[in-house]
């Protein structure tokens, strides 16, 4: 699986007509309607606004495309089958189109957003994800210079401490590391 680091935009004319594409990292669906209402004040006067996205919960991956009044399956389809094919989460990608005159056919339409989409993730950055856990210690304070040492060491990060006569931690860390720690740890 893939994730974007980054916010991108391209656009291109398809036989008269104005297409832009957008792609956002994403890690709610509160994120989508964020990113979906400021591109709508934006772009007030767009035909069409389809878009597509996916984002991977604690149980499943959770996937969404509109066709924004094109035919169905012409344009939110062909969005969601670029990301469902790079295997790509916790990604927005919105296509705009102002129309031009010309119509293009289900077909001419299904290819359009489907190389708008291509197009803004081929310029994006793409990253290995990589799924991350958070874990609570309680620690003697002899051993926390040791903890925090193998903790670096399996990529993961302090994310709350409490002193008092032990220290409690919350740590978090690339979930397939959880078991080294919690073994040398627990």
């Amino acid at each position: 699986m893939f994730h974007v680091t980054g916010s991108y935009q391209c656009e291109e004319i398809i036989k008269k007509s104005r297409f832009i594409s957008f792609i956002f990292p994403i890690i709610t669906e509160q994120d989508v309607v964020s990113h979906l209402k400021k591109l709508q004040a934006k772009h007030p006067h767009a035909h069409h606004i389809a878009f597509a996205y996916r984002i991977k919960t604690s149980e499943s991956i959770v996937y969404r495309f509109f066709d924004a009044g094109e035919p169905t399956g012409t344009a939110g389809k062909p969005i969601f089958q670029h990301l469902e094919g790079k295997n790509i989460i916790n990604v927005l990608v919105v296509v705009i189109r102002y129309f031009g005159g010309v119509k293009l056919g289900a077909g001419g339409l299904t290819r359009a957003y489907g190389q708008m989409a291509k197009q803004v993730l081929d310029i994006s950055e793409l990253q290995p994800y990589i799924e991350m856990t958070v874990v609570h210690f309680t620690l003697d304070y002899e051993k926390f210079q040791a903890f925090d040492y193998a903790l670096k060491k399996l990529d993961g990060h302090i994310v709350e401490q409490i002193f008092a006569g032990q220290i409690s931690l919350s740590v978090s860390l690339p979930l397939k590391n959880k078991t080294v720690i919690e073994s040398q740890f627990s």
